[in-house]
């Protein structure tokens, strides 16, 4: 099996995509902190971010390295539906024929790159959110910022959104298709569902949901305070939705001609 993982990474790191990528995804939350740096304690439209000498907006701050599991998922979906678009899966299982011993080395190879992306990620926040905060004339304290909980949350979060990508590329198979569909949940039907406090009943239910409960983010905006899950109900979410999407890639793939 340790083999077949090594393979997986290999395949994955002898391409350029990785790393754009990587580079794709802390460009975007840099531009996300810089918004939260440049708006914190401004008052719009009867709401405020805390301000930046607080232990709430490290907080949040330190939370926005989560939207990077869009990335992670894309990957994810890449490395699955790549197999397919150059057929390359035909060699694989020539290789390995027990089709399911593939799957979870795939399966494993994206928890990795999704925890080693998560570690970049905190690495960056750590060199952004620390000054910004004690140049402001705050101390930045790891236990009044819930920075522990809020970097495990990011770390399991997007080691399971590679997984969900996987599962999502074994279920389409086309590479554009399952593209747009991690788009389209990421930024369209996760965002309308998390970021409305009405619709919150169900949005604490998806694994942007099950995340933000992960890191028990429940800062009041102006917008209201959300209502997540329990901490360890959001992690028992997020596992039951990778158990779910790692399921449905083993079967989809075994039972699927590869034609």
């Amino acid at each position: 099996m340790s083999g077949l993982v090594r393979a997986e990474l290999r395949k994955l790191f002898t391409t350029r995509l990785w790393w754009i990528m990587l580079l794709v995804m802390l460009v975007l939350v840099g531009v996300g902190l810089g918004f939260l740096i440049a708006l914190a304690g401004v008052e719009q439209n009867g709401g405020a971010l805390p301000a930046r000498d607080t232990a709430e907006w490290a907080e949040i701050a330190w939370s926005s390295g989560s939207s990077g599991g869009i990335f992670v998922m894309i990957l994810g979906v890449v490395m699955m539906t790549s197999e397919y678009r150059y057929q390359t899966i035909t060699g694989t299982f020539l290789a390995t024929p027990r089709r399911g011993l593939v799957i979870v080395a795939k399966l494993v190879a994206g928890l990795l790159v999704g925890a080693l992306f998560a570690l970049a990620v905190l690495v960056f926040q750590a060199v952004t959110v620390i000054p910004a905060v004690m140049l402001s004339g705050g101390e930045f304290a790891l236990s009044a910022s819930r920075v522990p909980q809020i970097s495990l949350g990011i770390l399991v979060t997007l080691a399971l959104y590679a997984v969900f990508g996987i599962g999502l590329g074994a279920l389409v198979r086309n590479q554009i298709a399952g593209i747009v569909a991690a788009v389209a949940w990421a930024y369209v039907i996760e965002s309308i569902f998390t970021g409305i406090p009405a619709l919150h009943s169900v949005g604490k239910w998806l694994p942007g949901g099950a995340a933000q409960a992960l890191m028990s983010i429940d800062v009041d905006t102006g917008l209201g305070r959300p209502e997540w899950l329990p901490a360890w109900a959001g992690a028992l979410v997020l596992v039951g939705y990778g158990l779910l999407f790692a399921a449905v890639a083993t079967a989809t793939t075994v039972r699927r001609d590869i034609t």
